[in-house]
């Protein structure tokens, strides 16, 4: 119930800030739990994911500091959200999403590449749609990378991909993982060419 209240103040406040965002390749959604996999190009961009699979709800990781507060962590935890250590990372990390795929039907939000600045892609989306066999879905953000930007309401296309290609049936190998992970960035470079010819990504300059 709160996770639906909390999706209807989302979409009122992303209409208040922004109110022009169009979503390309919907049907590319599929009708069962999976993984939505996308480059994190800012901190805003899984409330835009979370509102385009709806009615379907989302689960996705937040760091481990945000909990410390005790009402963003009741609004976290009621948004299906859980904590990961980023410098001690256990088990839960793994554990948590797939129960949350297998057995409460909801949806993944996953950034394989970990933070809003790296390139390295990680396997534990590979890992995670491996144990909960729950396809990986290529999802990517285009618009503003600044708040500034959000305010002056420019454009937001969310783009969706065809499932990524996946044997669930191999072992999960460094070379299976490493096919995914590349599968997975040429699935976004498709989306973003398919939405915008010239697009290419620039990240802001991080504030020292």
């Amino acid at each position: 119930m709160f996770y639906k209240f909390i999706r209807v103040v989302a979409r009122f406040i992303v209409w208040v800030l922004n109110g022009r965002y169009k979503i390309v390749g919907k049907e590319n959604l599929p009708d069962k739990p999976f993984i939505i996999v996308a480059p994190h190009r800012n901190w805003w961009e899984p409330v835009f994911f979370a509102l385009a699979i709806a009615p379907r709800e989302a689960t996705f990781m937040a760091k481990i500091e945000l909990f410390k507060n005790p009402i963003l962590r009741y609004i976290l935890v009621h948004s299906h959200a859980f904590p990961v250590d980023r410098k001690h990372p256990g088990p839960s990390v793994i554990k948590t999403p797939v129960k949350a795929l297998k057995k409460k039907g909801q949806v993944l939000i996953m950034f394989p590449s970990g933070t809003r600045y790296s390139e390295d892609l990680k396997g534990g989306a590979s890992l995670i749609a491996k144990l909960s066999k729950a396809p990986l879905v290529p999802f990517v953000y285009q618009g503003p990378l600044t708040f500034g930007g959000l305010l002056k309401h420019k454009q937001i296309t969310i783009g969706v991909g065809p499932e990524i290609d996946f044997d669930f049936k191999a072992k999960l190998d460094e070379k299976q993982t490493k096919q995914v992970n590349d599968d997975m960035e040429i699935a976004w470079n498709q989306i973003d060419k398919k939405i915008d010819p010239d697009f290419k990504y620039i990240p802001p300059v991080k504030k020292k």
